[in-house]
């Protein structure tokens, strides 16, 4: 107990050393600071729950220079700002943040978790699991400097800002001759890239791309030509520059579901974690919410599972601590 208030009493980074060699305490543990971990961190520390987020700093919210479709930002809002406001208002409610990654987890007694940092352990009641997912981008040369400004990954999130430009699609796959077609809702020049590999799509996708005149081309690219981050066309190898104002990849997503596997937890043929209506896996007092489940990834979907993720791990502890005779209550000022 009395290492208990040590942790509520001083943020965790200015523990001293001999105090972080013993395992860190939290009553819940978030994995993930992105918008389903953030999210579910405000609840649970409004709802004055011992909560830490645990955080690598790789959220894909980062990615997203001007987010148009969160509600309240009708001037959109860049991804790095929502996490930064996250963080502030989530501390604002008591809770504590650490910059780590995870590498291990395990079940003890109780039902409890514990969790292996680099270098440092911790110890929990409640586990949640908002580890996301990674975009497999373009083998593209120069993607990188289009990220989030002409080169998406989602034409619900950015559909929207290419309307009427020319449009890749990168890929090669059913999902990929369906990515093409959707966006013909936004552009009527749409070509898909295969970069060398063989069209591997079925004879209805094919039958369709043909209806509505979507191009293929195969040839191998050599790098996105932009300026400032805006596509200026797609060089290719046996020569000649491809039209292109814009490019969306559909590689596909590499969930993170390590720790998850790791405690039990079912997947699904994806590799997104199985989860219930209130975010709860098949594995006691471990959760999941956000794009490592199989919600449609969305920023404004993942912070609303936080949510749904929250009120579930608050709930379950508040009926644990009425079946245990441990119930609190506060004292009147």
């Amino acid at each position: 107990m009395a290492e208990h208030r040590l942790l509520h009493r001083h943020k965790v980074s200015e523990l001293p050393d001999r105090a972080l060699k013993r395992p860190i305490k939290a009553q819940i543990i978030i994995v993930g600071g992105g918008l389903a971990g953030l999210s579910a961190a405000i609840y649970l520390g409004r709802a004055l729950r011992d909560a830490l987020v645990i955080d690598s700093g790789k959220s894909m919210a980062r990615w997203e220079p001007d987010v148009e479709n969160y509600l309240g930002f009708p001037g959109g809002v860049a991804g790095e700002k929502l996490l930064q406001n996250g963080r502030r208002q989530a501390r604002k409610y008591g809770v504590r943040f650490r910059r780590d990654k995870i590498t291990s987890a395990r079940r003890l007694k109780r039902g409890h978790f514990a969790l292996q940092g680099e270098g440092v352990s911790y110890r929990c009641e409640r586990l949640l699991l908002a580890t996301g997912i990674f975009h497999i981008p373009p083998d593209i040369r120069g993607f990188s400097r289009c990220l989030g400004h002409s080169m998406f990954f989602c034409k619900d999130c950015d559909g929207h800002r290419v309307r009427g430009k020319s449009l890749a699609v990168y890929g090669w796959t059913d999902d990929t001759a369906e990515y093409a077609l959707a966006m013909l809702q936004y552009s009527s020049r749409v070509v898909i890239v295969t970069d060398t590999r063989k069209p591997r799509w079925s004879a209805r996708y094919a039958r369709l791309l043909r209806e509505y005149r979507v191009d293929v081309q195969t040839d191998c690219i050599k790098e996105a030509i932009h300026k400032g981050g805006q596509m200026r066309g797609l060089k290719l190898a046996k020569g000649g520059r491809l039209a292109a104002q814009a490019l969306f990849t559909t590689r596909g997503d590499i969930f993170l579901n390590k720790l998850a596997k790791a405690l039990g937890a079912r997947v699904d043929a994806e590799g997104q974690i199985k989860v219930g209506p209130c975010m709860q896996t098949n594995i006691e007092g471990l959760y999941a919410a956000g794009c490592v489940t199989p919600a449609n990834c969305q920023m404004i979907i993942a912070a609303g599972q936080g949510a749904v993720a929250a009120q579930a791990i608050n709930r379950d502890l508040f009926l644990e601590s009425m079946k245990m005779r441990t119930l609190h209550r506060t004292a009147d000022p």
